[in-house]
Formats: structure tokens, sequence, C-alpha cells
């Protein structure tokens, strides 16, 4: 299956949505892509929809570790969003708590987090 990955606007979040399976370096140049998008546009937050990923292996959980690590530095805050159940447990498993990354059932969860509503 290949990798399908998207960065909307919504406001000022950007959501990111991700589908199939993410490779190492689609996960590199998703940290690139993302980063620049956020300095670009000055978005105040990131939410990372994790839902349409099958598997989030260790190299991925911490690229969106850094990748919530490179927002806050441009003054973004990071949520991540979707994560399945079974995904959850293998993280913890995997002994990858991920301190400092947040986490939302849903999207608007996750925008609830950022204390936004989306698109005005």
């Amino acid at each position: 299956m290949t990798n399908t990955t998207s960065i909307v606007g919504l406001g000022d979040v950007l959501l990111v949505t991700m589908q199939g399976e993410l490779r190492d370096d689609d996960a590199l140049t998703l940290q690139e892509n993302l980063t620049t998008r956020v300095a670009d546009t000055s978005a105040r937050g990131v939410l990372i929809d994790i839902s349409g990923l099958e598997i989030v292996d260790s190299y991925l959980a911490r690229t969106l570790h850094d990748i919530a690590g490179a927002c806050a530095l441009l003054a973004a805050r990071t949520v991540v969003v979707g994560m399945r159940p079974e995904v959850a447990i293998t993280l913890v498993e995997l002994g990858l708590t991920l301190p400092g990354l947040e986490t939302a059932l849903t999207v608007a969860g996750g925008l609830s987090l950022l204390g936004s509503t989306g698109p005005r």
C-alpha cells in the first residue's frame, strides 16, 4: 500500500492526515514539509491524524515526537489524534510513552484542546 499524506489549513491550525503505510523517508519528508508550513503560515497548532495508519513503529513514533518539538520551537502546539487502541498498546509495550506529546481521540477533540473550532 502506498502512503498519502496531506496538510490542510483550518484557520490557524494545520491538519495533517496520513493514509496507508508511512515509510521512514516519508516521515522525514513530512517533518520537513510540516515545519516549513508552520513557519510560513504562523500556525499556532498542528493536528496529526494517524487514524489511517495501521501501524506506528518506533521510528515513526520518535519522528512524531520530533515534529512536536520542532513545532513547539516555532510556537505551535502539536496534538496527535485518531490513535487506535492497538497502536497505543504497542507503543506502551515498546516503552514509547512519548512524554510531552499531546493526544486526543478525534480531530474535534484536538481542536478543542488547542482552543480552536476550526476555520473562521
